[in-house]
């Protein structure tokens, strides 16, 4: 039986269905995998996506990676070589299934696929993630999966879409499935320090890279290359990278935060080459049972770095990210078991919940969790106390009006190539 029999009989096998017919045949198709081979599109070829379609070629079963697409042409080219090199046979993707530009996503998660890793900026996700819905495809999303308010609501919508067709959907929040954050976490909440009160949250580091304007780049495309300083594309880096942070939080407290208020600003990092972003945010968020976290990130070089969780419970604490609980005015408990590869396990147990047709669908949370970052730098551009609710129905999308080269970005320079910063007090977050 080859692979489309296997499909096409799967479906037929289901009876007793309540679905629409479309979602009962999308349903079959998400279920249907067992040992059948796995065909992946990969939509952002670069650093990030390379790697993650790295962990998906090591999972275990039959996988083959079929269609890439990317917005510029240089970048799908060093990662199709790469993989090549690396995986041989199983990166099968000649010239024709090998897209470019803007709309290069369509044309590789129509290809024949069954799953599809996207790794682009995290602007384009939500248009991304509904795309691969609509066409029925299994997704694996990196995080942050949205940038702003309706962003997210899009996501939460695509979803619960996804739960009705059966279709497995993971987040890059690899926290999750690492070792001794699921024993330190567990054990949390199960009591071991208490009530908690009280969590702090870091990503403290230098920053990251700039890649200068070059002649004749169009605006587009030179805030593309540098997609990281633009909050249409990334979100500011409170988004970006402290996503991973603010996600365990929630994660210990078991639900989101109800507001939050803060400050930030750009002190270091000021130059026209970074854009638009803050070099520093401090937000204090609240839970509703009163519970505080304190949210630290920064972009300074220099200075102490730090990207780590920490609870403060009624009978003790916690180093989270360090897997130790003190309950006893000492360190109580280390977690001394099995170690694995965070980044492979994620994909290891979205393909095996692929191949089982276990019910698997993490974007829930991630949109949550990116909403958590959203409010955060909503209330510190902004100055105001937000209420999660206020910030989550806001209707101010980041994206521009078209995607093309010559398009015009929703942020401009002015004449000495600055761009406008938020300024708290003046701006409105919504």
């Amino acid at each position: 039986m080859n692979r489309r029999d296997f499909l096409r009989s799967a479906s037929a096998g289901i009876v007793g269905a309540t679905l629409a017919p479309e979602l009962l045949a999308a349903r079959a198709r998400a279920n249907a995998m067992g040992r059948a081979e796995i065909r992946i599109a990969l939509i952002g070829c670069g650093g990030r996506g390379t790697g993650a379609a790295i962990n998906a070629l090591s999972t275990e079963g039959p996988v083959r990676l079929v269609a890439m697409a990317d917005a510029f042409r240089d970048r799908l080219d060093s990662s199709f070589g790469h993989l090549q090199g690396e995986f041989g046979d199983k990166v099968d993707v000649p010239e024709e299934r090998r897209f470019h530009g803007f709309d290069a996503y369509r044309k590789a998660i129509d290809c024949d696929v069954d799953l599809v890793v996207m790794a682009t900026p995290p602007g384009f996700r939500p248009i991304h993630f509904a795309y691969a819905v609509e066409k029925d495809r299994h997704v694996f999303m990196e995080k942050p999966v949205a940038v702003d308010a309706p962003g997210v609501r899009a996501v939460l919508a695509t979803a619960a879409i996804a739960d009705a067709k059966g279709l497995k959907v993971g987040v890059g929040l690899q926290r999750h499935h690492q070792a001794h954050y699921l024993e330190t976490v567990r054990r949390i909440r199960d009591g071991a320090i208490g009530d908690l009160v009280l969590l702090r949250v870091y990503w403290n580091s230098a920053g990251v890279w700039v890649n200068p304007r070059q002649a004749g780049q169009t605006e587009m495309e030179y805030q593309m290359r540098n997609w990281y300083y633009f909050n249409w594309l990334c979100g500011d880096h409170i988004v970006e990278q402290h996503i991973h942070n603010l996600d365990v939080g929630n994660w210990l407290m078991g639900g989101y935060p109800v507001k939050a208020e803060g400050m930030g600003g750009r002190q270091v990092r000021t130059g026209k080459d970074f854009g638009e972003i803050y070099d520093h945010h401090m937000v204090e968020y609240t839970y509703a049972n009163g519970a505080k976290m304190l949210s630290q990130c920064r972009h300074m070089p220099n200075c102490a770095d730090n990207v780590s969780e920490h609870a403060h419970g009624s009978k003790g604490t916690a180093d989270v990210s360090g897997g130790r609980l003190n309950a006893k005015g000492g360190w109580s408990w280390k977690y001394d078991g099995p170690n694995w590869d965070a980044y492979q396990r994620e994909h290891d147990d979205l393909f095996t919940a692929v191949r089982d047709g276990a019910t698997y669908n993490e974007a829930e949370n991630g949109a949550k969790a990116s909403m958590t970052a959203i409010l955060g730098r909503m209330a510190t551009y902004s100055g105001r106390v937000l209420a999660w609710d206020e910030a989550l129905a806001s209707g101010q999308p980041l994206r521009p009006s078209a995607y093309a080269w010559d398009a015009t970005p929703p942020s401009l320079p002015d004449e000495n190539g600055h761009y406008p910063i938020a300024m708290p007090g003046v701006f409105e977050a919504w």
